[in-house]
């Protein structure tokens, strides 16, 4: 089996492949790698019980400003154009209405303000009352007596339909299975740990922990949580730290029509609890996420299990790092957000404190009717700047321009993918001194923009 490539691509997850697919079909690279150290591609942040299942265009996620929901639209944008292009329809990508919902005559007047100041960034965004979510979503009227609609003035803004349910873990296949179509040269190397990346005279062997090594002429990491890791022990990113935050969900009979989300508290840097059908489990009602530190990289049932030695090892315990942690939860607010959301991960206590706050969405809800979502949510990397000791929100990248270059894409890196591949794509093929078709890739998945120049 070849082992030099032009690219080598860190990571099999939906940002890792998007870039594969990206590469393989818009630009002249002879060769391009996927290393990925599970059994199978996107097992990680990318599986379909890791995310929201959502392509999030800042519609209806409520931290968003309107200037960013106009990049963010792009970006999401692409992913469903590729996936309607390719007829994924109710298999990979699904239909369902979406709304974000006001609670109260304070969330009312917040979401009136909001969905006349994003119908700019979307015109056919639609405006609902009380009655008429009653009709799309009852179970969001109907109060705790299971009888009676409850008291408060509820409004939303969204869609009655749209192409918003997405499985990340099958569209990262697609993309794969596509890019090796396009290019028998092409590889993907699983159960491929890369424990050490090392310069040579064309560029970098990745070494795995197996000791099997393959080497490229440029390397690309999108490894989650492990790519300041990597960036690290080469000496890049030390001013950075990570700040691992785990989710989880809780799921319940089949309530809700499609996705529900709730105004966010923005002083919390993560998001507030949403409803919606969960694609991998019969579209029962998927209530979360939850929101927790914790010093894995990986999830696994519970916050406290699965912990070992060398886990610990490769999480980061910069005193900055409790710095920033220390200062976010001296806020009240956030305190009692922390210490809530710790509970939630409790037996028998964390399914009836949770049941509280999901009844903000769902008020009938009752204890009966909902169970921990065991093996659901997944670790993000929220990276901090040590050097300014505070977090920083969303995505992340360390540019060497040096033939490497170290990606770290928390939630909504998946509805980026293919924007953020866009990007990566320039710089290496520009590194690489080989030519890489922009417009065709515009003219397939973003018309509008190509249209706009």
């Amino acid at each position: 089996m070849e082992k030099h490539f032009d690219v080598a691509i860190i990571g099999g997850g939906v940002s890792g492949n998007a870039l594969f697919w990206t590469l393989s079909q818009y630009a002249n690279i002879g060769s391009i790698a996927i290393v990925e150290k599970c059994n199978r591609l996107a097992k990680v942040s990318s599986n379909v019980k890791a995310n929201s299942q959502t392509i999030h265009d800042g519609s209806i996620e409520t931290n968003y400003t309107a200037e960013k929901a106009k990049k963010v639209r792009l970006s999401a944008k692409k992913v469903e154009t590729y996936a309607l292009k390719h007829n994924l329809q109710n298999k990979i990508i699904f239909q369902m209405q979406k709304m974000a919902i006001g609670v109260g005559e304070r969330e009312c007047e917040f979401m009136k303000k909001r969905h006349s100041e994003f119908l700019e960034v979307f015109p056919d965004m639609q405006w609902f009352e009380k009655g008429q979510i009653k009709e799309l979503e009852p179970k969001i009227i109907l109060g705790r007596d299971g009888i009676n609609d409850r008291p408060e003035n509820i409004v939303g803004s969204g869609y009655k339909q749209a192409w918003c349910g997405m499985n990340f873990e099958l569209l990262s296949e697609d993309f794969a299975a596509r890019a090796l179509e396009n290019n028998p040269k092409n590889k993907v190397f699983l159960n491929f740990w890369v424990k050490e990346i090392r310069r040579n005279d064309d560029g970098y062997y990745l070494i795995s922990r197996s000791g099997e090594a393959i080497s490229a002429k440029f390397v690309l990491v999108n490894a989650g949580s492990y790519s300041l890791i990597l960036a690290q022990s080469m000496g890049y990113g030390m001013n950075l730290g990570c700040l691992p935050m785990a989710g989880s969900f809780y799921f319940a009979p089949t309530l809700l029509k499609g996705k529900v989300y709730m105004v966010q508290n923005p002083k919390l840097p993560f998001a507030a609890l949403h409803g919606d059908p969960d694609i991998n489990a019969n579209f029962r009602t998927r209530i979360g996420p939850t929101a927790i530190a914790m010093p894995k990289l990986e999830r696994k049932k519970h916050w406290y299990s699965g912990l070992s030695l060398s886990e610990l090892r490769q999480v980061d315990f910069h005193r900055e790092v409790f710095g920033v942690l220390f200062d976010l939860i001296m806020d009240s607010e956030i305190r009692a957000y922390a210490i809530r959301n710790m509970i939630f991960e409790l037996p028998y206590f964390g399914k009836r404190l949770f049941l509280k706050d999901a009844r903000k969405l769902i008020p009938s809800l009752n204890l009966e009717d909902i169970q921990y979502a065991e093996g659901y949510g997944e670790v993000r990397p929220q990276v901090i700047d040590r050097t300014a000791k505070k977090l920083e929100l969303g995505e992340k990248k360390i540019i060497t321009n040096k033939g490497i270059t170290f990606n770290m894409t928390p939630s909504p890196g998946a509805t980026s993918c293919l924007q953020n591949a866009l990007v990566d794509a320039q710089e290496i093929t520009a590194y690489l001194g080989v030519k890489f078709d922009k417009e065709r890739f515009l003219a397939d998945l973003s018309p509008e923009e190509l249209e706009s120049k």
